[in-house]
């Protein structure tokens, strides 16, 4: 039940009683009334000056502004579908000037077919976003392997001269983690790349160019296998000595030195320590400026901390007006999933979700010790999937009569490392007939059992099914889970995500719905770089809070249009005036 709404009705049957008692007029009575007219007479009037100030924006302005504001409206999540599903137009395949055109088409067939599968996005690049992608693709050309400019920067770096920065700076992720993780963080890493112009260069380790296209027209961002460092990738940890945190610590790097190292390796991975992450420090950006090499190796979507620091501030407010739209533009423009596994993708899309009304997918995560299935868990998705009336109930004894001829078909997509969430689902919708008529299928593609991280074809696989959950209406996700964050950025949807388990019970509330659906930074830094003092990072900003899922962690999450904001406090005090 709705605790506010049930608020108002007892306010609302208390005034009711009291009118009805009819109490003769007083002085006092006449000036409450006088009062009250005259303070909604000022409301009323702040709307009126409110409205006229959105009105005098231009027109594309305006409607952002109630886009966002009919964005925020709460509605039943199964109703959360893109009007344009009822009426004909055509696709766009470069989604709004996104993506760059001149590809050869049969290269990469995700990058003009992805339109074909997914309801358009209501989420727009902004134009200063399509700017910068446009200026970062003639950067990458010019400065890109196998380039002059390559070629001298490496010969640079070879000599273990540091001579300045020069024209063309690079940036290096190193590929480290689990699938779901690099997809995060190569997207952190090439934000990084866009704020600083870098370009950047992706490790390709032993299966990263058989899962993804190009992204980039007519220079590869991957690593020539030639390049000096290769070999060092897998070394690099919190004690390398060539770390900036260890340099730092170490007193061995400073602004003034005249001589520098010719590279500098960052460690950003969920063991740095307090040196390391001086790296979301503005100060430290300056230094960092000085180099013309920087490896990072890390294992979090690290975004929300580069909205903390001033230096970054402006153009990230540029590019992404919208907070939470960053990995959800990133995601699309930087990962179109290579031919072999749009085929996996497309084959089973076709074979089993395609003819539904509806698609809810549900990604299931534990972190709990032993293989599973778990009774816990299981209770946990009936009870978040049917509490939030995301699948309807069905009668245990059999005896309901579906009297429609073309009842509602919904397809269920769940992936999980475990088979037994998807045997147990299915059982069920297969045993028993739905109460609301609803004939629903339940499928999983794959189940490996355990994660297999160093297999190309296991992670096609994850890949695929990471595509496929982005391709449903509704989401249910696990916490933690950087495999759920992938799909719910591509999908552009606020998932429901399954609370982690305590002691092996089922959590009540099971699940919560998301802020928004931004990836969550699960090992930010707590300090303060002006002040030099430990400090929640999680309040300075209103559009970073703390993550549903982790209470440490950090998301981007929407602020409000302030036209609803000036509005839902004008209800709420007439109420309250009442």
């Amino acid at each position: 039940m709705d605790l506010n709404l049930h608020r108002r009705r007892s306010l609302f049957s208390s005034w009711s009683s009291s009118r009805s008692s009819s109490p003769p007029k007083s002085p006092r009575f006449d000036t409450m009334r006088f009062s009250k007219s005259f303070l909604s007479f000022l409301m009323a009037l702040s709307v009126v000056i409110m409205l006229t100030l959105i009105l005098r924006h231009k027109p594309s302005d305006r409607l952002t502004g109630f886009a966002d504001a009919i964005h925020n409206v709460t509605t039943p999540p199964l109703l959360e579908v893109d009007v344009s599903q009822h009426i004909e137009i055509p696709k766009d395949p470069l989604l709004d000037g996104l993506l760059a055109d001149g590809f050869d088409e049969q290269s990469c067939l995700s990058r003009y077919e992805s339109v074909l599968y997914r309801k358009t996005s209501p989420y727009k690049p902004s134009p200063y976003l399509v700017s910068k992608l446009r200026q970062y693709e003639d950067l990458h050309k010019r400065c890109g392997p196998n380039t002059q400019s390559y070629n001298e920067a490496v010969k640079q770096l070879r000599s273990g001269r540091n001579v300045g920065t020069t024209d063309c700076n690079y940036v290096v992720w190193v590929c480290y983690s689990g699938l779901g993780n690099r997809i995060l963080t190569l997207a952190s890493v090439f934000l990084y790349a866009l704020l600083t112009e870098r370009v950047l260069l992706v490790d390709r380790g032993k299966d990263m160019a058989g899962l993804f296209c190009e992204p980039f027209p007519e220079r590869s961002w991957f690593l020539p296998l030639n390049f000096p460092m290769i070999k060092k990738f897998d070394g690099f940890d919190q004690k390398s000595r060539e770390s900036y945190g260890n340099l730092l610590k170490n007193n061995k790097i400073r602004a003034s030195m005249k001589s520098l190292p010719s590279y500098l390796y960052l460690h950003l991975t969920h063991d740095y320590d307090d040196y390391d992450k001086m790296f979301f420090c503005d100060d430290d950006q300056a230094l960092l400026k000085k180099f013309s090499w920087l490896i990072v190796k890390t294992d979090n979507y690290f975004v929300p901390s580069l909205f903390l620091m001033p230096s970054f501030e402006d153009e990230l407010n540029k590019m992404f007006p919208d907070k939470v739209t960053i990995f959800h533009h990133l995601g699309r423009y930087l990962f179109h999933p290579s031919n072999h596994v749009w085929g996996l993708i497309t084959r089973y899309y076709k074979a089993y979700l395609s003819k539904a009304d509806e698609r809810l997918g549900i990604q299931v995560r534990t972190f709990d010790k032993g293989a599973g299935p778990f009774q816990y868990v299981k209770d946990q998705i009936s009870a978040c999937t049917i509490g939030e009336k995301l699948l309807p109930e069905v009668d245990a004894s059999g005896f309901t009569v579906n009297p429609s001829k073309n009842p509602k078909v919904k397809a269920v997509l769940m992936t999980s490392l475990v088979y037994g969430y998807y045997e147990n689902m299915r059982d069920i919708y297969w045993e028993h007939p739905t109460m609301s008529g609803e004939i629903i299928g339940v499928h999983q593609p794959s189940h490996e059992e355990q994660q297999q991280t160093e297999k190309p074809l296991h992670n096609m696989k994850a890949l695929a099914e990471m595509y496929l959950l982005s391709l449903t209406d509704v989401l249910v996700t696990s916490a933690w889970s950087t495999f759920g964050y992938v799909a719910q950025g591509l999908a552009g949807l606020k998932p429901w995500i399954l609370y982690k388990s305590e002691n092996q019970t089922t959590p009540n509330p099971p699940c919560v719905r998301a802020m928004s659906m931004e990836p969550c930074f699960h090992a930010p830094p707590f300090y303060d770089c002006k002040a030099k003092k430990g400090i929640d990072t999680g309040k300075l900003v209103p559009h970073v809070r703390h993550c549903e899922d982790i209470s440490w962690g950090l998301k981007n999450e929407r602020l409000r249009p302030l036209l609803t904001v000036v509005l839902t406090n004008y209800f709420l005090l007439i109420f309250r005036i009442r």
